[in-house]
């Protein structure tokens, strides 16, 4: 299957992810993406021809006006409404760096270039009905099954242990048989 194909097709024609994407657009929040784990596992389960319940969605946005955990709450409580019975992480990437112990992000592609993995360094959103994708290090690793560390966490790196605990914890490779991940 080839890249744009599978976002294209598959992802943009999920009426489950869909409804996601329309219902954060419509929140208008400032540079707001779904990100991670579901565009991840969605591109995986197509490669593994299975299908995976969703554990989390990741909504980021950067906004340096109001950089508390209780608005980030408040959108949650939000998107509930919204889009009920989900699992919605929402987090502002103005906010992030504390509790990752990075300097300061300026935008949420900052935000993603400093996730721990590769294939989940991913965010999609729509945009007057057409799906962008932002994506620091590329969609290679995703399509090629491929868990690599991002430059953030390589192995002599103060986060190299972040990223082999996150490794451990997964346990992606009991999932999806055939990923290839980089210790």
């Amino acid at each position: 299957m080839l890249r744009g194909d599978c976002f294209n097709g598959e992802v943009k024609h999920d009426t489950n992810i869909l409804s996601i994407l329309q219902v954060v657009e419509n929140l208008n929040l400032n540079d707001a993406w779904v990100c991670a784990g579901l565009i991840r596992n969605k591109v995986w389960d197509i490669l593994h021809n299975t299908t995976t319940p969703i554990n989390d969605i990741d909504v980021i946005y950067y906004d340096t006006s109001e950089t508390s955990l209780e608005k980030e709450k408040r959108l949650e409580t939000k998107l509930g409404g919204l889009l009920p019975n989900q699992p919605w992480s929402v987090k502002n990437q103005a906010r992030m760096h504390l509790k990752s112990g990075f300097d300061s992000f300026n935008s949420s592609y900052d935000g993603v270039a400093h996730f721990p993995e590769t294939p989940t360094a991913i965010a999609v959103k729509l945009c007057n009905e057409k799906l962008e994708i932002m994506a620091p290090y590329g969609l290679k690793d995703l399509f090629e099954l491929k868990v690599k560390p991002t430059p953030f966490y390589q192995k002599n790196s103060e986060f190299y242990s972040i990223y082999l605990e996150r490794i451990k914890r997964k346990k992606w490779d009991d999932i999806w048989s055939s990923l290839s991940i980089e210790l």
